[in-house]
């Protein structure tokens, strides 16, 4: 199991290019840069992460007959685009990270104070934070699957193509979620809201996937936090 905590994503978000958005519009650069003052000043957002490779019940070896569902210590994911063409799937990688639930209380009084265009700069910025750390957090998982000599293939969230909304409960579950303060609502979602979960799988000469979360999301073209990765 991994942590991560105590980082200062502010600064790279101020170090790295501004979305794209943000860069054609100087009044949206301009509400951009205070919302990040704000974050900081307030400190609202407390950056934290866990993680851990689960070991799957019975490693599944590349085969035209193999199993789609995965058994991972006697919970059921049903995954199949996890399952690798070549190579041996032995774990799933689960991550959660969390900016806490400051920010997203600062957004709705921004909202009632009728501030609502700074409100949207920064519930903007918690995106880009949040997509940040989950960079960051996955960094740390290749950097861990490469200690034991192991490769790291695919990435689903909960509610993606392939990878059911019902399945959050168990990737939370697995990764120690609750140790961090993110727990689900009942209907599902994460608490607090500026949270993310990703599933990924672990083994052992796995081939580099073909297909990403973000191939089949009408918004892609737009996406400004896509653009941002690429960039």
């Amino acid at each position: 199991m991994g942590l991560l905590s105590d980082i200062d994503l502010v600064r790279e978000l101020r170090r790295g290019p501004p979305p794209r958005a943000a860069a054609l519009r100087p009044r949206l650069a301009a509400l951009r840069d205070e919302a990040l003052a704000l974050v900081q000043s307030e400190a609202l957002a407390t950056p934290r992460a866990i993680w851990r490779f689960a070991a799957l019940d019975a490693a599944l070896d590349a085969a035209p007959d193999a199993a789609r569902t995965l058994r991972v210590q006697g919970r059921t994911l049903d995954a199949p685009r996890l399952i690798p063409a070549s190579g041996r799937l032995t774990a799933v990688a689960c991550a959660v990270c969390t900016l806490g639930p400051a920010l997203e209380r600062r957004v709705a009084l921004l909202f009632a104070g009728r501030r609502a265009a700074l409100a949207v700069a920064l519930d903007g910025v918690g995106n880009e934070l949040l997509f940040a750390l989950s960079r960051r957090t996955q960094d740390r998982m290749l950097a861990e699957a490469r200690r034991q000599r192991l490769g790291i293939a695919g990435e689903l969230c909960a509610g993606d193509p392939g990878l059911a909304l019902q399945a959050q409960r168990t990737v939370l579950e697995l990764a120690g979620a609750a140790a961090i303060g993110v727990e689900l609502t009942p209907a599902l979602m994460m608490h607090p809201t500026k949270s993310r979960s990703v599933l990924q799988g672990v083994g052992v000469d796995l081939p580099r996937q073909s297909w990403s979360r973000c191939g089949e999301c009408r918004s892609r073209a737009r996406c400004s936090l896509v653009a941002g990765a690429a960039a």
